[in-house]
């Protein structure tokens, strides 16, 4: 499976591109940072990021694109720029055709060192040693957006698994 992973923002989006199999160690495909100008309009950092993505999902093919979901920060402002840069990453997906799925950074940070509190160097740290890099992904933007495709490859197909088991309970059961 070969999924790409973004952490959304409106200032810097990582975009992460990995390979592999739940179980098995994932091999990198590539990792990027989009930047917007915070001088240029709102509607214009958008339509970059939009078609930076596009062009990113039409150049790796993924079968899944993974995005860290946004969550209650103290700064408005922030939190509306990344919800921003977020919907817009959902939107590249759904546009290609392919399952979006949204993480929260406990899950990820779980899923990628065992710890849902980890912080920025210890999830640096273990996308290094997990992906078999020679040196740190920077900025931390990329080494995010990996853990996220990381993520999404191991808990992915076991989340749409255990979806697709209910939706078939709640319509009634196996058919025959």
């Amino acid at each position: 499976m070969r999924v790409l992973g973004v952490d959304p923002g409106l200032t810097r989006c990582g975009v992460g591109v990995v390979e592999g199999v739940p179980g098995r160690p994932c091999t990198l495909v590539g990792y990027y940072v989009v930047y917007t100008d915070p001088a240029d309009e709102l509607p214009l950092r958008l339509l970059h990021l939009d078609r930076s993505l596009t062009d990113l999902v039409a150049e790796h093919r993924p079968d899944a694109v993974a995005v860290e979901r946004v969550f209650s920060q103290h700064n408005v402002r922030t939190v509306m720029g990344t919800a921003q840069a977020s919907g817009v990453a959902v939107l590249a997906g759904a546009r290609a055709g392919l399952p979006v799925t949204t993480y929260t950074p406990s899950e990820v940070k779980a899923a990628v060192t065992g710890f849902g509190q980890a912080d920025k160097k210890q999830m640096t740290t273990m996308v290094t040693r997990l992906l078999r890099l020679a040196e740190p992904p920077k900025p931390a933007d990329a080494a995010d957006a990996l853990a996220l495709a990381i993520c999404h490859v191991w808990r992915g197909g076991t989340r749409s698994k255990l979806a697709a088991a209910a939706d078939q309970a709640r319509r009634g059961g196996a058919r025959r």
